[in-house]
């Protein structure tokens, strides 16, 4: 893979999508709900996905006035090992969904404190900071398999009583709360939800949600990706970047480094 890729996202399918949560996301897992799946390619290779959906809350907008319809959660961020900075291939993606979907007026997202994410990406960009969400209780299985509580509860799941005394009740903390507002009233409604920003605990990869760096190139560009339209038939929308920053960076470099060399002389 070249110094400086050429990147482009594309919508992708499910099973590209399932892949890289499988291979590249610390939960091992593809959401079930209604998802919106951005792939990301660099020099044609599939790196990895970007996934919108309604997450786990039944009325995610509820508390910002707002409907089903017009607010949505970043659900998924799973990619391998990358060159393009994911600010940067963030921005690319929330193009996409806001043509995809012109009704969209608010993402939300959360970074989880327990995988070391402390929201560094959303800090990068500018996204507001609201606070934390409630803690959770969560099971952990005499494998050590952590299971939310929702689904592992004999009250939440009494069909399938999957807790037993071998099981250990784990309370998760609060995670961290992002908002991206994407039109003007929406930000003027919600700045005053505004705090400080979270300090970074851990690594400088902490903030997403589950950005695994991955080993080796898995590249299902051919199999796994849309051929040619959109879910609903239209032509699809596609978000590329080049390199033109770069390419005008590296001749003020030579200039630069020519005109110390006459000094020295």
């Amino acid at each position: 893979m070249s110094l400086h890729p050429k990147l482009r996202l594309d919508w992708c399918s499910h099973e590209a999508a399932k892949y890289a949560c499988e291979k590249w996301h610390y939960s091992g897992c593809i959401p079930k709900s209604k998802l919106v799946k951005i792939g990301v390619w660099e020099s044609g290779v599939f790196v990895g996905v970007v996934i919108f959906g309604y997450g786990a809350t039944a009325k995610l907008g509820a508390p910002y006035r707002l409907g089903m319809t017009e607010c949505c959660e970043l659900v998924r961020v799973a990619m391998q090992k990358h060159k393009t900075p994911v600010s940067k291939i963030l921005a690319l993606a929330l193009k996409l969904l806001r043509k995809q979907s012109q009704g969209i007026r608010l993402i939300i997202s959360y970074a989880d404190p327990s995988q070391g994410h402390h929201g560094g990406i959303y800090q990068a960009t500018n996204w507001i900071y609201s606070g934390k969400s409630a803690s959770t209780v969560c099971y952990k299985d005499p494998s050590g398999k952590l299971w939310h509580g929702r689904r592992a509860s004999k009250t939440a799941n009494p069909q399938k009583q999957l807790v037993t005394d071998e099981w250990k009740e784990v309370r998760q903390p609060g995670k961290h709360r992002y908002l991206m507002p994407l039109d003007d009233a929406m930000r003027r409604q919600i700045e005053p939800l505004r705090k400080p920003y979270p300090k970074r605990v851990t690594s400088a990869d902490s903030g997403t949600p589950g950005i695994q760096p991955g080993g080796g190139g898995a590249s299902p560009t051919v199999t796994l990706s849309i051929p040619a339209s959109t879910p609903n038939g239209k032509t699809r929308t596609t978000a590329r970047a080049d390199n033109t920053e770069d390419s005008q960076r590296q001749p003020r470099k030579a200039a630069a480094k020519q005109a110390r060399a006459k000094a020295r002389k």
